[in-house]
């Protein structure tokens, strides 16, 4: 069959009728004039976005590198001391400490969290667990309550606080605990969510930071995965998260001193807390907002990328959409919320807010997001039907290859799926790319806060036909937006198969399977609802 000109979108061998040559002779028409220069101008947006990203990936591998050959480790730039016993002063000589554990209806996992806290080493006299439990389900409340008890009776100092309302989430339950009487007392507050498990050596090797560095004002630890394993799309996520850890975290530590709170394992200075205005639930990134707060009254803060807590990735495909909407819509309505305040401020080094509103927001909280989905997912795709646009190679190919590598070398076990995790990204970025308008717009589901499900060991006592009965319910996994932007891919690779030049199928063919994969929901863990 002979190849279609670039002057056609239709071959002329199809079979046809008025209706189809009335569309191909529109699309002729409008294709040149109008819809080529739109597209160009799309291409470059793109390309100037994938720089910035490219270029901010780039300056933080040269960072690490720097990091890594001189040894900047957290003990090194800042004095750390062990805490020794004092026989005059006796445990009055060691910090009082706060432990926080918020939670919600945490039936599977609530007994490891609390327990883990419990375990803390430290002198007893000198502690207080904070269970601050916002359940709606009196009997995971009753299971909660007698758990704290059971601890009492060990002799742990552990309190049991309750709300009648769930008012700012998580952020009204952290404000509401801060006001207790007891809490006073305290100097200083460890925040870990209810599927966290520190080491019982977590304050011994955080709290020396705030002891003997007065300017410091958060001790942030690296999380680590119990489930890592558990299926593709936990291992997709272990990749993400350990280059947000052992790069961007790291980096955010070493040159600024600043870097988002990631809302656990980490321990504030409790004066910091309340000079910054302590909690606020103005948007579903309350860490985040707390963090910049106190970046910009001049507090630092150290990450130690050693120092690992264990904590669970969401396996469920449907409470890993839910999170990733919070992660994203989020951080873009913080920027709006907070870009004049921070230019505005007094406190901070022009270079610091630089950092802060390009490095920290805009490229990798809007930028990052946006480009992925419209470049990758739509842009590059249209241009296959548009033969008039062309995208020059280092952009398509050379920038993603080297942004992709250089975050991947962040978990070299897995370089063998590198491929999945190039598509399963660019899905997830259509559900990033929709929460980063909502949030830049704050439109409908801007404030929406949905507890990450977790299911600790629940999978284990599930027999096989459960999981049988679950799987059979194909209409409750599916997802119309994956589906749709399937389609929208098949048809353009089958269109650059039959009559491109470019060779871009073999990428949209793999990009299609993906989005129908995890449009069908056929990814992450199946979990019986009976």
């Amino acid at each position: 069959m002979d190849r279609l000109s670039s002057a056609n979108l239709l071959p002329e061998s199809f079979p046809s009728n008025d209706m189809t040559e009335q569309l191909a002779l529109i699309w002729r028409q409008m294709r040149a004039p109008i819809i080529a220069p739109l597209l160009r101008f799309a291409v470059g947006i793109c390309l100037i976005m994938s720089l910035m990203l490219f270029f901010e990936r780039v300056y933080m591998a040269v960072v690490i590198v720097l990091v890594k050959l001189f040894g900047k480790r957290p003990e090194k730039r800042y004095k750390w001391e062990p805490i020794r016993d004092d026989i005059e002063l006796g445990n009055s000589a060691y910090p009082m400490v706060l432990v926080q554990v918020p939670m919600y209806n945490e039936r599977e996992v609530y007994q490891l969290s609390i327990g883990a806290a419990c375990g803390l080493s430290w002198p007893s006299d000198r502690i207080i667990i904070q269970v601050l439990d916002d359940s709606t389900d009196p009997a995971i409340k009753e299971l909660v309550t007698m758990e704290c008890q059971r601890w009492a009776s060990k002799g742990i100092n552990i309190k049991y606080e309750i709300r009648d309302n769930r008012n700012g989430y998580k952020a009204g339950a952290l404000k509401e605990g801060m006001k207790r009487s007891y809490v006073k007392d305290c100097d200083y507050v460890a925040i870990f969510d209810a599927d966290f498990q520190p080491e019982p050596d977590y304050l011994w090797r955080t709290i020396p930071f705030l002891m003997h560095n007065p300017e410091v004002a958060l001790v942030q630890a690296r999380w680590k995965f119990v489930n890592s394993d558990e299926c593709l799309m936990t291992r997709m996520q272990e990749m993400s998260l350990d280059y947000h850890f052992t790069v961007e975290q790291e980096v955010g530590s070493s040159t600024h001193a600043f870097f988002g709170f990631n809302g656990t394992a980490g321990v504030w200075r409790i004066n910091a807390l309340n000079e910054a205005g302590g909690w606020k639930d103005r948007t579903t990134v309350e860490d985040m907002d707390l963090a910049v707060r106190a970046s910009l009254k001049g507090w630092k803060f150290v990450f130690v990328g050693d120092l690992k807590v264990k904590n669970e990735l969401p396996s469920t495909f449907k409470a890993y959409r839910y999170q990733q909407h919070r992660w994203s819509c989020g951080p873009a309505n913080l920027f709006r919320k907070m870009v004049m305040e921070i230019l505005r401020n007094k406190k901070v080094t022009a270079w610091k807010k630089f950092h802060v509103i390009y490095g920290f927001f805009f490229v990798r909280k809007i930028v990052a997001h946006i480009v992925t989905f419209l470049f990758y997912c739509v842009v590059i795709p249209a241009t296959v039907l548009v033969p008039e646009v062309q995208v020059p190679k280092w952009g398509a190919v050379y920038i993603p290859s080297i942004i992709t590598l250089l975050n991947a070398v962040s978990t070299p076990k897995s370089l063998h799926l590198l491929v999945f995790w190039i598509l399963f990204e660019n899905v997830m970025s259509l559900h990033r790319t929709k929460a980063t308008i909502i949030g830049l717009l704050e439109a409908g589901r801007v404030n929406e806060w949905v507890v990450t499900e977790k299911l600790g060991d629940a999978m284990k006592h599930k027999s096989g036909k459960q999981m049988k009965k679950s799987r059979s319910r194909i209409g409750e996994r599916l997802h119309v937006l994956e589906l749709l932007a399937g389609i929208y891919l098949f048809f353009c690779a089958s269109y650059d198969l039959a009559f491109g030049k470019n060779h871009f199928y073999i990428y949209l063919y793999l990009q299609a399977a993906a989005f129908f994969v995890m449009g069908f929901g056929y990814i992450g863990t199946f979990v019986p609802t009976s």
